[in-house]
């Protein structure tokens, strides 16, 4: 079972002292201080924890740290200790439950002495237990004790960090509706209950406070307020009423949830988030002074006035359904009041179905009654919602049809705010789940629909809770008192043990602090810490990084709005707003400026704006969308340039003829949009983000396609130009003619309209080598100027452009081809030549396609030939490769016996099947469904189904001892024992998903890594974390680990080489122009093959001094999935099918030809015949020189260079 706390952490005045302005030092009492993170348990180098969350400390005490002359003094009630609950959001929605007690304690010596603060001085402190589970009752009472046991006059019998130390490590969390636990701290029992199971979503608060707080028309304002996605800011001079009300009015909105920003306690140093233009629910405390900010439509709710007041309207609950949800709750709270003419006996056969309690104090039941009502609400504004979602697979939901079913049904015009409703986030993420397997069957909505409808008692819906919980006591082995019968007293809470090096720390900054010049001269010599430098600890710089970003960004949403606000008299580019805008995009060397203003566009676009811009604020626009193409294009930050493209479409001015012109038209300047990379991404996102996954494949592309062409027509790119990447792309995906037909028909008849209106275009894009790249034209000595023949025809007959098929046709369009490589890189037909010069002219090969799975392959694993012989025996032709697909298979091939390849087909997974592997008994197979199967070889029998992680499985390996080595994007590489279907231990965690993973069952040694950007190295064995590798900047996709090398490959464009032994980067592999997919290790010969986006196979070898590139291949024209090396051959493959098969002759005695030279000796053997396709993944077969690829279409290939060597 999963512990119940994560972590106790202690905040308050760190050894650096700085105020919230960032003026380092001490100023005085009354000045507001930085908090700082002092202890926690876990402590900071465990390796199996991920740390807390950097901005803890500032969340926890949100006014910051203050120094007082006093302590706790009872005459003074603002000295007492105060208990409150907070909520951290991380970045995929999940949330973080804290509860804190905040006290006043003495400023330790040091820190006093070292930064001249008065003696006896004390300072705000905060103790924390931070969960994952929203227990607060339990978290909140054992925090409590923990805090009493500290100050108790009578002591503890352990250290206090010995108890916290216990409570962390082995408090579990309750199996639902099965185990409650109990706990002791020193002589207080505790228990967790368990929480419901397929019931209402665990909720350990009082809704009391939300109610009492403010009245029914205030509460349903406030709900409906939620409902409607606003910016709902929270008032109250008590943290724990704004956390526990937030709290309430989201679960009273179940099944729907909160997808927006949510910080239900604001740090005061964040107020200005307020103001940004995205929905959000904050909560903040009614002492900051919010009077100087806009707040124009913002939802202020005040706690403790019961006001609530906004400028802008928020649409009224319509009838029946309002009445009916006032009434139910006034007969929850006031029932002597709404009953009060009612007689006591009710006529006989009347029974309510709905049953209120009356005359009892607040509890659990009336926290159960009020989250029903509102449940009922829904079931009855949404009643017979379900027959209108018209595509059960997309979700797709007829607003207006349903709309116009509730308008015949109550007689009254269409609802404004059930419109509004239906259009919102949470409704389009309810629809979402409502359509997933594993909450169609906890869909209460649902039932209580069916229930109404059938008569029955609402209460039915729920599960019952009729067995009792079986209790699980946790002990404390050495708890009790101790052998001396010592006790431990504290005058303040006490600091956990530090490590030598954290104490070296401690005094250096200390010693900094207080101009101590000669410690620092006579201590050890520390890169870390240097006297008047900073010395922010990672999590420190993380955490003001992420202030940093977010500051950004909101300045740039309220510059944003302002921008729109300009008048017909203003001048846009002499703006105040116009200059900060452009200041934040030029300055940020990140990109966080230019990606956070297209973001903010965006953003602004979803929430309903009509994109409609004056001629000033026209003006303003487009130069600043300009300028965040040409700085994101030279960082190749292409998801900027994609957005940017978006969002360009859809803004508008009214010309002269009251026609749109889109600022998209004034962007074709931008030699971006020339190349042919650009669009092949942009297609591939767009393919991507596709809703309609059930539709065909070609009808999908030609969709994404003519989206693609819309852009291309909107920029003013030519016909010539636009119709060439088109076809470009069509033909890499395969799509038939009359696909191409209707493409073509309707580029033509978009560039007419364009060309109709606004005539052809002629301006000539600027170079952006300037900005840092390289040029994307090849230099071949022709005139750029000079157009083609075939080109120049502006009325060509596009019927013949698209069936010809004749070379120099490419040559007409060298201003759209791919980048091409360095001088080192070999040209395409120069290859070939040198190829048929050498010999190489076996092309004719055999490619057999093998068909059977129902959608695009997402797994390929090649078996060995070890484990074909316990099949078929050593059969020379024998040899298994087994697929995974979107369409939950796993697929058994055996390429011998041809025209029945197909040997087995193992079902059992309900997602998309991610990985694959086996040994000589069994296949392993990951899933997006979380889950693990185990299969039998042999009879193909589901032998094992393994659960324990929390997100999509991403790797497997099948190990020796029946054991099984798995990752998935939670972050946890688990071993599992298949013989007793348990997971033996989590012998690894990454702070986020693993996407690859090497291990080295010789030795024990796993490493992995993902989107964290850090390679992680375990020592299995030993059970530690041996070397957290830290160099890329972004995504690590592929790892090799050949003995004490490790290989990674990386979308920062580069690969690196490490030391497993010493943890050191030995050398950086930096020579693509695009994401790393693969890498490859030569044992043989220390060789390195790198393979990328951009098509290009990199040949790396050891020399002095580093590592250098020997050659590079461009046989490919698509991005490198596979690359995998044997003795002697080399095979490789890509995802537009193209596949390549290299060899290292021999000489007459057997050994490697040219010994004096490495990566030199593989020499292309051969290439199949080219069936276009595209593909996902592919496997090499060396033994057997067969390479195979598993395509979108469900299709594998399968190419067999039968040779005789």
């Amino acid at each position: 079972m999963a512990p119940i706390f994560e972590y106790f952490v202690v905040c308050g005045l760190g050894p650096e002292i700085r105020t919230l302005d960032g003026n380092k030092g001490y100023h005085g009492v009354g000045v507001l201080y930085l908090p700082s993170m002092l202890d926690q348990y876990p402590p900071e180098n465990h390796t199996l924890y991920p740390p807390p969350p950097p901005q803890l400390p500032t969340c926890v005490l949100p006014a910051g740290v203050e120094i007082f002359s006093t302590g706790f003094d009872v005459n003074d009630p603002s000295s007492s200790p105060r208990s409150y609950p907070i909520v951290l959001t991380e970045g995929d929605g999940s949330k973080i439950y804290v509860s804190c007690i905040a006290f006043r304690d003495p400023v330790s010596e040091d820190i006093a002495e070292a930064y001249r603060i008065p003696p006896n001085s004390f300072a705000d402190k905060c103790i924390c237990l931070v969960s994952r589970s929203p227990s607060f009752t339990v978290i909140r009472n054992t925090l409590e004790e923990l805090f009493a046991l500290c100050f108790s006059s009578d002591g503890s019998s352990k250290p206090l960090w010995d108890v916290i130390a216990h409570l962390v490590s082995n408090v579990p969390l309750p199996t639902p509706g099965r185990d409650r636990v109990l706990f002791a701290i020193e002589n207080c029992l505790l228990s967790v209950d368990p929480p419901p199971k397929n019931g209402l979503p665990h909720v350990d608060i009082s809704f009391q406070p939300l109610v009492q707080c403010l009245d029914v028309d205030n509460l349903i304002e406030l709900f409906t307020a939620v409902l409607l996605e606003r910016r709902i800011l929270l008032r109250s001079n008590k943290y724990s009423l704004l956390t526990i009300v937030s709290e309430a009015i989201c679960h009273l909105i179940y099944p729907f949830r909160w997808q927006h920003v949510y910080i239900p306690s604001l740090f005061f140093s964040g107020v200005d988030y307020i103001d940004a233009p995205t929905p959000y629910m904050m909560g903040l405390h009614s002492g900051v002074d919010t009077s100087y900010l806009v707040m124009d439509g913002v939802v202020v709710v005040d706690l403790e006035y019961n006001r609530i007041s906004t400028s802008e309207e928020i649409p009224p609950i319509p009838e029946p359904e309002f009445s009916s949800l006032r009434m139910d709750i006034l007969k929850l709270l006031h029932p002597k009041v709404v009953g009060i003419d009612q007689i006591k006996t009710s006529p006989a056969g009347s029974s309510e179905q709905w049953a209120i309690p009356c005359n009892q104090p607040w509890g659990e039941e009336q926290d159960l009654q009020l989250r029903l009502i509102f449940l009922r609400f829904f079931a009855s504004i949404l009643g017979g919602y379900r027959n209108f979602i018209e595509d059960s697979a997309a979700q797709a939901f007829n607003n207006q049809a349903f709309l116009k079913k509730r308008s015949r049904s109550t007689h009254q015009p269409p609802d404004a705010m059930v419109s509004q409703f239906l259009d919102t986030h949470g409704f389009l993420d309810f629809l979402e789940r409502a359509g997933s397997l594993e909450e169609s069957d906890s869909n209460l909505l649902d039932k209580l629909q069916d229930a109404i409808g059938r008569g029955q008692n609402p209460m039915s819906i729920l599960p019952s809770s009729a067995t009792e919980p079986e209790i699980v006591t946790i002990s404390d082995p050495n708890g009790g008192e101790s052998r001396s019968g010592a006790k431990y007293i504290y005058d303040r809470f006490p600091s956990n043990i530090r490590t030598e090096e954290q104490e070296e720390k401690r005094k250096q900054i200390l010693a900094a602090a207080s101009g101590a010049f000669e410690y620092i001269k006579n201590a050890p010599s520390s890169p870390s810490v240097q006297v008047g430098k900073e010395a922010l600890s990672p999590m420190e710089r993380a955490a003001e990084r992420e202030r940093m970003v977010l500051d950004i960004k909101v300045k740039l949403q309220g510059l944003w709005l302002r921008l729109l606000k300009l008048g017909a008299t203003d001048d846009p580019l002499s703006s105040f707003e116009y200059g900060t805008i452009l200041a934040l995009i030029e300055s940020d060397a990140e990109g966080i400026g230019g990606s956070g203003f297209v973001e903010c566009i965006s953003e602004h676009i979803h929430t309903g704006w009509q994109c409609q811009l004056t001629d000033e604020q026209f003006i303003a626009v487009k130069e600043l969308l300009k300028t965040a193409i040409i700085l994101a294009t030279s960082r190749n930050d292409m998801s900027t340039v994609r957005d940017a493209l978006e969002v360009s479409a859809e803004m508008y001015r009214k010309d002269n003829n009251n026609v749109p012109d889109f600022v998209q038209r004034h962007l074709m300047s931008l030699s971006i949009w020339e190349e042919l990379r650009f669009w092949e991404g942009f297609f591939d996102y767009l393919m991507e983000r596709s809703s309609d996954k059930s539709a065909n494949y070609a009808a999908q592309v030609t969709s994404q396609l003519i989206l693609v062409a819309s852009h291309m027509a909107g920029l003013g790119i030519s016909d010539t130009d636009a119709w060439y990447m088109i076809e470009t792309i069509s033909e890499k995906n395969n799509i038939g003619y009359k696909q191409l037909i209707q493409l073509r028909g309707f580029l033509t008849h978009i560039q007419q309209l364009r060309v109709g209106y606004w005539g052809v275009s002629s301006v000539k894009a600027p170079s952006i080598s300037s900005m840092g790249l390289s040029s994307p034209r090849p230099k071949d000595g022709t005139d750029e100027n000079q157009q083609p023949a075939e080109a120049s025809v502006v009325g060509r007959s596009w019927v013949q452009s698209m069936f010809s098929r004749d070379s120099s046709r490419v040559n007409s369009f060298a201003r759209v081809r791919k980048w091409t490589s360095d001088g080192a890189s070999v040209n395409c037909n120069s290859l070939h030549e040198d190829s048929s010069a050498a010999g190489q002219k076996k092309l004719q090969t055999n490619v057999r396609v093998l068909r059977g799975h129902n959608g695009a392959v997402t797994a390929l694993h090649c078996v060995t030939r070890r484990e074909v012989w316990d099949l078929v025996g050593d059969r020379e032709d024998a040899g298994f490769f087994i697929s995974g697909s979107t369409d939950c298979m796993v697929k058994i091939w055996d390429p011998s016996i041809r025209g029945s390849e197909l040997r087995a087909t193992l079902e059992g997974h309900k997602r998309t099947v991610r990985a694959i592997s086996s040994d000589r008994g069994k296949v392993v197979s990951g899933s997006d469904d979380q889950t693990v199967i185990v299969w039998d070889k042999q009879t193909t029998q589901l032998l094992e189904e393994l659960k324990g992680h929390e997100a999509q499985v991403s790797c497997v390996r099948m190990l020796s001892g029946e054991r099984v080595l798995t990752a998935a994007h939670d972050g946890t590489v688990k071993m599992w024992d298949v013989r007793t279907d348990t997971c033996v231990a989590t012998v690894g965690r990454c702070s986020s998903a693993v996407l690859c993973m090497e291990y080295d069952d010789s030795t024990g040694i796993l490493a992995a890594a993902g989107r964290d950007a850090v390679a992680n190295v375990w020592d299995i064995r030993a059970g530690k974390q041996m070397h957290k590798l830290s160099g890329h900047t972004k995504w690590i996709r592929s790892v090799r680990m050949v003995g004490d090398t490790l290989i990674t490959g990386s979308d920062d464009w580069t690969a690196r080489v490490w030391s497993v032994s010493r943890g050191t980067c030995d050398a950086v592999l930096a020579c693509h122009a695009g994401p790393i997919l693969c890498v490859e290790y030569s044992a043989a010969d220390r060789g390195i093959i790198t393979g990328s986006t951009d098509g290009l196979l990199r040949f790396w070898e050891h020399d002095e001094g580093g590592v250098k590139c020997l050659r590079n291949d461009t046989i490919h024209s698509a991005s490198i999935l596979s690359i995998n090396a044997g003795e002697h051959w080399l095979g490789v493959g890509a995802a537009d099918n193209s596949m390549s098969l290299f060899n290292r002759p021999q000489d007459r005695l057997g050994g490697v030809a040219g010994s004096g030279s490495k990566l030199p000796g593989w020499q292309l053997y051969r290439t199949p015949q080219k069936m276009v396709a595209m593909v996902r993944c592919v496997a090499s077969d060396l033994e057997r020189k067969r390479i195979c690829s598993g395509g979108r279409n469900g299709v594998l290939r399968l190419w067999e260079a039968t040779i005789n060597i």
